[in-house]
């Protein structure tokens, strides 16, 4: 068939829009939008840019749904670091990292039911959660406080936990980043990352969380941009038949919806572009393109859809796949809508993500000889560049919830290319305002930022009787320092550890 008379098929061009999930701007829904649902659209993502209040976004998927009632509405709400709910105030519940680190899975259980109620009251149907990944490699830049952990049993039995979790509440989960995104050094938004195991340790390290989440009752599986050699040295997982089909069709039985990453991130767009990357996907086995985080307007929808019905045409794509990929799509929606109805009985409890973050602090040093502190502190934030999946918006810290508990307290942020250009900075900016006070050093992920960790060291060298706050992943504690870990960096994270200092405890 000639492309032009597959773009004409009104069938064709119906299937190639049911397996596309893509943002769009605004807190409204865009005209183009509802025109594309109409047309055959059966799946939209919501991010940050799309979120005022809980009940606008109820309102904005009441009217989604007026042009398809079984129409998949998405979002990336992992709480924790990654939240788009609560992307304006930071997160009132813990991540991962932390509920690994207390390792309750009726805590962790009950923390995904919370967050399934949020969701499923503001309309959405399916969650991008949780990160399956066991994070090996305390390098990794772009999953760390995402994961549960690093260990393969811990990390096994809190996904499966926040799964039952999030779908009690009415919310279908996604085990993400198939076959395991936690053992890599690259940010996928910006490389292709490799993951260098043979197949006996993917077998052992990284796959039996998503066994678990299988067994869970998931029925959505989000694959990874990342090159697996032992399965595939050519494709990245996202394109790879040997990963979508043999692996996780194949041997682990999977037979639920598969849907990609962001098309649009580095690892595959830099490489395919955005259609190949896109055609590739279905090609191998992906049932949904997931896109919209970068770009999300009429012409992205026009530009993939009309990839894949051109690849339909030349061949590249048979249709069969097209029509099997719909029917996945199709086939999840009326389960997602049925499981919609499930309507929980009992409140939102606005408090369980506090006491989480409570339960998830750690102290390590003399705590008995700082804390509680005894004066209004000097707060220094050492502030990483966070990746995309976090985004730039979302408040972290200390400081703000200690001034508000602690009138008098000062603050001050101190980003990398201030060290590098402004000369004594730490000096001016941190050490002489904290004469006579106590000085609280935050930072987060020090042990994997070399400017962070050695910044750090040098305020310790200063000021002996220093307490750190570190949100990220923890590292070596400084001889001398009292350290408090939150394993996380949320709103609830940072309102743990300002009472922290100010309460005392032994350590």
């Amino acid at each position: 068939m000639h492309s032009s008379q597959v773009k004409a098929d009104p069938e064709l061009r119906r299937l190639a829009l049911s397996v596309l999930q893509p943002g769009f701007e605004g807190t409204e829904a865009p005209d183009w939008l509802l025109r594309a649902i109409s047309d055959g659209l059966s799946s939209v993502v919501l991010f940050a840019r799309n979120i005022a209040t809980p009940e606008q976004v109820a309102r904005l998927a009441a009217r989604l749904r007026s042009e398809n009632p079984e129409l998949i509405i998405a979002i990336d709400e992992e709480a924790g670091d990654v939240t788009r709910l609560e992307s304006w105030t930071g997160s009132t519940r813990p991540g991962n990292f932390a509920l690994g680190a207390v390792d309750d899975v009726e805590l962790t259980e009950s923390v995904a039911r919370d967050i399934g109620r949020e969701l499923h009251a503001a309309g959405v149907s399916l969650d991008y959660a949780p990160s399956a990944d066991v994070n090996s490699n305390p390098r990794n830049p772009v999953i760390g406080v995402r994961s549960f952990g690093a260990g393969t049993d811990l990390v096994a039995r809190h996904t499966a936990a926040w799964i039952r979790g999030l779908q009690d509440a009415g919310v279908a989960a996604c085990a993400k980043h198939f076959p395991g995104h936690g053992d890599t050094a690259v940010d996928s938004h910006h490389g292709l990352p490799s993951y260098d195991a043979t197949v006996a340790e993917i077998a052992a390290t990284a796959l039996p969380p998503f066994r678990a989440a299988l067994e869970a009752g998931v029925r959505v599986v989000m694959t990874g941009h990342l090159l697996v050699p032992a399965y595939d040295r050519e494709h990245p997982a996202t394109l790879s038949r040997s990963i979508i089909n043999d692996l996780l069709r194949g041997e682990l039985g999977f037979d639920g919806l598969v849907v990609t990453d962001a098309i649009e991130m580095g690892a595959v767009a830099d490489r395919y572009g955005l259609g190949g990357a896109a055609t590739g996907a279905i090609v191998a086995g992906c049932d949904a393109v997931c896109t919209g985080g970068e770009r999300a307007d009429e012409g992205m929808v026009a530009l993939l859809s009309g990839t894949l019905l051109d690849a339909v045409a030349d061949g590249r794509l048979p249709e069969g796949r097209l029509r099997e990929a719909a029917g996945r799509v199709r086939s999840f929606a009326a389960w997602s809508t049925a499981l919609g109805r499930t309507v929980p009985t009992d409140a939102i409890r606005g408090d369980i993500g506090f006491a989480a973050a409570r339960r998830a602090i750690r102290l390590t040093g003399s705590a008995d000889s700082v804390l509680p502190i005894a004066a209004a502190p000097h707060v220094v934030e050492l502030v990483p560049t966070t990746n995309l999946a976090i985004g730039k918006e979302t408040p972290w810290g200390v400081a703000t919830p200690l001034r508000e508990r602690m009138p008098g307290t000062t603050f001050v942020r101190v980003h990398e290319d201030q060290l590098a250009t402004a000369g004594p900075v730490l000096d001016e900016l941190v050490l002489k305002p904290a004469v006579g006070r106590p000085l609280v050093v935050v930072v987060r992920d020090a042990s994997r930022l070399a400017w962070m960790s050695a910044a750090l060291d040098e305020l310790v060298r200063a000021r002996p009787d220093a307490i750190v706050v570190e949100m990220g992943l923890p590292g070596t504690a400084r001889p001398g320092a009292v350290h408090i870990v939150t394993h996380g960096a949320t709103t609830a994270s940072g309102v743990a550890a300002a009472e922290t200092l100010l309460a005392r405890r032994s350590a």
